[in-house]
């Protein structure tokens, strides 16, 4: 790797992809089985994919098992980051409050173990960052290193519906909505020297995804109309509809969308 100067352009190279061998190296190590794997390289944390990383000396980092040994270094080294137009993708469970009142925890459990087991194979497999699994909610990361990273986000967002069973006769397992927007957001290192350091987006566009999701029925996935345009879609058969999003003057466009057919189908 050509040596970087600052944070901003080590982050800005990588997220864009002119740091060419880190698109490399996460297609690679996502052959190899199988989750929980690092955040941002994709190296496997456990079974024999695991075990031979672990040769290799790729393992958990200490202070945050999230990343890798070696992505950790990285994250300390270049610690900062840049403004990057992405494509964010949040996914909640509609209903989990009530279907955690109806299960005993053990059950609800093993129900969210599931969905997680889902989601994070549905956002490794379309090359995303995942951000955040947590309570009834996934959150993924689509970088302009992909290519076309709306419509790449657009597509994960409905294979995770498909993958939930949304679309089947006898229904989905699990009731899931589903935000999709494309805009500039900040993407690098929060927390203080002192802290676990951990690599986030911020911004308006994390915001706008996040209340799309919110308002997302299930079976629905509500794509920005900035998304839309950038995924290149031309459906015609959908609702399109003003949202008012919480903590905005102005309404968003947004464009109601379903499971649709999968990818590489008319």
């Amino acid at each position: 790797m050509s040596k970087i100067q600052t944070a901003e352009e080590y982050w800005h190279s990588l997220l864009t992809g002119r740091q060419s061998p880190a698109r490399m190296e996460r297609a690679f190590f996502r052959m190899f089985p199988h989750d929980p794997r690092c955040k941002l390289c994709n190296v496997p944390f456990a079974g024999a994919g695991g075990t031979v990383m672990r040769t290799l000396g790729r393992r958990p980092s200490k202070r945050n098992p999230r990343y890798c040994n070696t992505c950790e270094r990285y994250i300390e080294r270049y610690r900062g980051g840049t403004e990057v137009e992405m494509t964010l993708l949040f996914a909640d469970v509609r209903g989990s409050t009530t279907a955690g009142e109806r299960m005993s925890p053990l059950q609800f459990s093993r129900l969210m173990n599931r969905f997680y087991g889902t989601a994070t194979r549905v956002l490794v497999n379309a090359d995303a960052w995942i951000d955040k699994l947590v309570g009834d909610e996934v959150i993924g990361f689509f970088f302009p290193y992909i290519g076309p990273h709306a419509r790449v986000a657009v597509q994960a967002a409905r294979e995770l519906l498909r993958a939930t069973g949304h679309g089947q006769a006898d229904g989905p397992w699990l009731p899931v909505g589903a935000g999709v927007h494309t805009g500039v957001a900040y993407v690098g290192v929060v927390g203080s020297q002192d802290t676990v350091s951990d690599v986030t987006a911020l911004g308006d566009a994390v915001n706008v995804t996040a209340r799309l999701a919110s308002l997302a029925q299930a079976g629905e996935i509500l794509v920005s109309d900035a998304a839309y345009a950038a995924a290149g879609l031309t459906e015609e058969d959908h609702e399109h509809r003003q949202a008012d999003l919480k903590g905005r003057t102005e309404p968003v466009g947004v464009h109601v969308l379903g499971v649709g057919a999968p990818a590489g189908q008319p």
